[in-house]
């Protein structure tokens, strides 16, 4: 669970508290994640682009409105956090919904409670639902009532597409927030804030330079699992009586050992060159090593999908029509479901690629054809090719002696396509490798008929 209370059935949280402050949530025993929570949206890391003067979420929280949200982002980004905070800083009650354990009663009870409350005391209620795609759609239904007639500030959370996972009543009904992974500047500052925040650390430990790295790398921009992984880091030097955090112990701490990656430097150029290559050269194990230590070093994912999608049309091209299909599906349900999941997908399209027939002959193409363009052989379009739908244009000889392929034996036409300056030109020119063995008898059948030889 991504939330601070749990459900307990009887339509409120566990939090005896009105005004959703959160209290009990603070104490010095709780996760250091919960006691370095923002209060406000001042501490909220990132997501900048929800924190300018005017936007929804400011409205929300300083203007005090009454809106439902959806909030859409991968796990530590803030979620539970800007619930929190529209609770707290508004004087609104919060009651956190169990998206696994709920069922229709409990969320009718949940919003009944609000609904008397309001009339009772006129306070109103903030209900935060996390993990909202585990709803099932009765379920969700059931939140409707409630979001139509603001008996309570719907906050609802899901790391899944909610155009897929939410349904379009409540979609319809709900701002939608789209939150973005921290970047690695973002995760350094919580957990550099963590180390000397009376209520996270106070300054009990410093934390060494490349251990700082460390937990910056396995936190994968979630600040939670940065924060979990420091508490535990700094837990195990405190218990040796050590006031400094090394880079030893933080591994020994996390069972994690450090992968030496940086992705701005040298290792990361170094790595994908390898990973890129081992697939070219079809050795499925060596990619799949690389791929696991861009995975382990916290690499973007969708820098890893976007590289297999490159990689398909370059190195692969028409010897295998489906590796772009698979590196395009890759990377979709990496983008769909996220990580740790994802590093499936892209070990499929990995393992995938590096078998599959090679040829370049897709970037050999279009490379001749550009470098044909850039020395400026670029002709007249032929007369009988051009556009022939507006006015005028017959008297222009636009489409005449044009000679539609389908009238033609095996749908194909003997006629001029390329300008006369590249009319010879031959730019696509196929391997008998794989597939593309027979679409190069098929392409050279073609050209002669086309070409009149």
């Amino acid at each position: 669970m991504d939330g601070l209370f749990a459900y307990d059935g009887s339509g409120e949280s566990r939090d005896p508290s009105s005004a959703g402050t959160l209290a009990g949530n603070t104490h010095d025993s709780a996760p250091l994640a919960v006691r370095m929570r923002p209060r406000d949206l001042d501490e909220l890391v990132g997501q900048q682009h929800l924190l300018a003067p005017g936007a929804p979420l400011r409205r929300l929280v300083e203007g005090d409105q009454s809106m439902a949200l959806l909030l859409w982002g991968p796990p530590g980004t803030g979620k539970t956090t800007i619930a929190a905070i529209v609770s707290g800083q508004t004087n609104r009650h919060f009651v956190e919904v169990s998206a696994v354990s709920a069922g229709v009663k409990e969320v009718r009870a949940s919003i009944d409670t609000a609904r008397n409350r309001l009339v009772k005391t006129g306070q109103e209620t903030v209900l935060f639902v996390d993990e909202v795609h585990r709803f099932s759609k009765a379920q969700q239904d059931a939140l409707l009532p409630g979001v139509e007639n603001r008996w309570v500030t719907l906050v609802a959370a899901t790391t899944e597409n909610p155009f897929f996972s939410v349904i379009s009543p409540l979609l319809s009904r709900s701002l939608l927030l789209t939150l973005e992974p921290l970047t690695d500047d973002d995760v350094r500052g919580v957990i550099e804030r963590a180390l000397t925040d009376p209520r996270g650390l106070d300054s009990q430990v410093t934390l060494e330079e490349d251990a700082l790295d460390h937990l910056v790398r396995l936190a994968g921009g979630d600040a939670r699992r940065s924060l979990t992984y420091l508490e535990a880091a700094a837990g195990a030097a405190l218990s040796q009586g050590l006031d400094t955090v090394d880079l030893t112990t933080t591994e020994t701490a996390v069972d994690r050992a450090a992968v030496r990656y940086d992705r701005q430097g040298d290792q990361h150029y170094d790595v994908t060159s390898a990973f890129i290559k081992s697939i070219r050269g079809s050795d499925a194990d060596a990619a799949l090593h690389y791929l696991a230590r861009m995975v382990e070093a916290g690499e973007d994912p969708r820098f890893i999908a976007r590289r297999l999608v490159v990689l398909a049309s370059e190195d692969i091209g028409l010897a295998d029509p489906t590796a772009l299909t698979t590196a395009v599906a890759a990377a979709q349900a990496v983008q769909l479901i996220g990580m740790p999941e994802g590093r499936l997908n892209l070990a499929q399209a990995t393992i995938a690629l590096a078998l599959a027939p090679k040829s370049n002959a897709v970037i050999k193409g279009i490379d001749a054809a550009s470098a044909d363009v850039r020395a400026g052989k670029i002709g007249s379009v032929p007369p009988h090719l051009r556009d022939a739908h507006y006015g005028g244009s017959k008297r222009l000889g636009h489409g005449q002696g044009y000679q539609y392929s389908h009238d033609s034996p095996f749908g194909i036409a003997e006629q001029q396509y390329a300008p006369d300056v590249v009319l010879d030109a031959e730019y696509y020119r196929p391997t008998n490798l794989g597939a593309e063995g027979a679409l190069k008898e098929r392409w050279e059948r073609i050209r002669r008929l086309i070409r009149g030889r």
